[in-house]
């Protein structure tokens, strides 16, 4: 049995590079629980909070349930359902899973494996990170489960994909002059530049080419929250700061807040911005909530 390979080819609802993360948060969050309890049987209604939170903050703008996931993940063979009647999912409705003391955890064959194999357990996490979350969020996923990776577990497995463009970081940042597009930020020790980034706009694990019209040079800050949704780009190139981001003190305002509307600082001339395209798609599938209007000037 190939644990990683399922792992790698989780079945899930796709068109056009939408997000469905839901199958490899609750993967992540059951490899969390059982690196701590390897018999930890997780009730659908003990972790719903958890798993909801957990869609709210890594999955897609649009509202959803952890029923869906928690349910579904059977068929992929990674994972069992019982209730308080016997084994078998009672489907993926919310009160069904809620009424019949719904209980999952991983299948007997992976739980056999993860026992005989300790490594597998930080492999498959990272297939399932490096396959549907931007790197800069891989962290503090890790916390939010409570995984406890090695750094060198990076997996033996590879799935068949293209290589990443190791050049890429180089050629954002000399489009945008080494500045964060949206702040301005540009420091430098000596004449090495510091908390600076190349972000993908559209996602590498979702199509995102590694291209400089897929790209933005940010600052450490504002890189993390382009990836969570805080910020984006609307038409015209201007900042996009969500409704729901909440911060109350002057930095929280200057850093974040005073953003929207602003237009991105760069690229230079002769640099191709940021493509319609890519930037549609960050806008639909990871900016949270309603623009904030520009301040005035």
């Amino acid at each position: 049995m190939d644990w990683l390979e399922r792992a790698a080819t989780l079945r899930q609802w796709s068109r056009s590079g939408t997000r469905a993360p839901h199958k490899p948060l609750l993967l992540l969050y059951a490899l969390g629980r059982f690196q701590r309890d390897t018999e930890a049987e997780l009730r659908y209604s003990a972790v719903e909070a958890d798993l909801q939170r957990l869609l709210a903050e890594y999955g897609p703008p649009r509202r959803t349930t952890p029923a869906y996931p928690f349910h579904h993940l059977v068929s992929d063979g990674v994972w069992e359902v019982s209730t308080d009647r016997g084994p078998g999912s009672p489907g993926s409705g919310v009160r069904e899973l809620r009424a019949t003391g719904a209980a999952g955890r991983l299948a007997p064959g992976l739980r056999a494996a993860l026992r005989r194999e300790p490594e597998l357990l930080g492999r498959m996490a990272r297939v399932l990170l490096d396959q549907h979350f931007a790197p800069s969020l891989h962290g503090e996923l890790c916390e939010a489960v409570g995984l406890e990776l090695e750094p060198a577990e990076t997996g033996q497995f590879t799935p068949v994909r293209r290589p990443r463009d190791p050049h890429m970081r180089e050629l954002v940042l000399t489009a945008y002059e080494y500045r964060c597009a949206f702040c301005g930020y540009d420091g430098r020790i000596g004449a090495v530049p510091v908390g600076l980034e190349a972000a993908h706009v559209r996602w590498w694990a979702f199509g995102g080419p590694d291209d400089v019209d897929n790209g933005l040079c940010l600052c450490s800050l504002h890189h993390k929250l382009f990836d969570k949704g805080v910020l984006g780009i609307g038409d015209g190139d201007r900042v996009l700061v969500s409704q729901r981001f909440v911060g109350h003190s002057a930095a929280a305002r200057e850093h974040v807040v005073a953003l929207a509307g602003r237009p991105l600082i760069g690229p230079q001339p002769g640099a191709a911005p940021v493509a319609a395209a890519h930037r549609t798609w960050h806008t639909t599938q990871v900016f949270h909530g309603t623009p904030r209007p520009g301040i005035a000037a």
